[in-house]
């Protein structure tokens, strides 16, 4: 949805190049219209992450999700479709009331205030509080799970305390988890946990009856995967 990133998470290569500009609708639907050419076969499913942050270019968010989903445009259900966010309360709030049937995917990332505005500025000003208020909020009235990214950061964010602070988190929220091994980026600070760090992570959600799995990952040959993506213009 957008070139380029203005969210500067320290975790992200978008982020250490910042926002160039939003997509227009067509822009956005184009990329699915290209991968149908390319593969002589339609997506089933669409989501709307990596490069950018999604609510921020509200407007043409919607107008490509009403491309994508109507039956006069792509005909992909809305249950296929997945809008991912850092965490934009008011859009989060407006988001619930269009009445989409979408999924919303959520980056986390830590589960205290202090530990989440070090590594996202967007914390600052939509804390952990407010989120989750707005989280209940779409679930309330879309009844639809949300999905809750969380990138696993050695000596960061991978304890059995920092699990124990995320499962109180999510209590009473209908949710899924999905635990990312941190995918290593040029000037990164941040290596992957452990194998035994990441499964005894998943162990500690999954005994408090908290829906969760591991990403499999696949990209990062390429630098495709999360957190990877960078227009290669910028190193030119």
């Amino acid at each position: 949805t957008q070139a380029g990133c203005g969210m500067g998470c320290t975790f992200c290569a978008t982020g250490f190049g910042g926002f160039v500009r939003n997509l227009t609708p067509g822009e956005i639907v184009d990329q699915v219209l290209q991968i149908t050419i390319d593969t002589g076969k339609k997506p089933s499913n669409v989501v709307f992450m990596g490069m950018g942050e999604p609510l921020a270019n509200y407007s043409a968010l919607m107008e490509s999700l009403m491309i994508i989903n109507s039956s006069w445009g792509l005909n992909i259900g809305s249950r296929n479709i997945t809008v991912s966010t850092c965490g934009l309360v008011d859009q989060i709030r407006r988001l619930a009331q269009e009445g989409l049937g979408i999924t919303l995917a959520v980056s986390l990332h830590a589960a205290n205030d202090e530990k989440r505005s070090t590594i996202m500025p967007v914390n600052k000003t939509n804390n952990i509080a407010r989120l989750m208020e707005a989280l209940h909020y779409y679930v309330q009235l879309t009844n639809r799970r949300v999905t809750l990214e969380y990138a696993l950061m050695a000596d960061f964010n991978d304890t059995s305390q920092d699990a124990k602070e995320l499962v109180n988190l999510l209590k009473g929220l209908l949710c899924h988890v999905n635990l990312i091994p941190i995918n290593i980026i040029p000037h990164g600070q941040f290596q992957k946990p452990t194998e035994g760090k990441i499964q005894a992570f998943q162990k500690e959600l999954l005994k408090a009856g908290i829906a969760v799995s591991i990403r499999k990952e696949r990209g990062e040959d390429i630098a495709a995967a999360c957190g990877q993506l960078k227009g290669q213009w910028e190193a030119k």
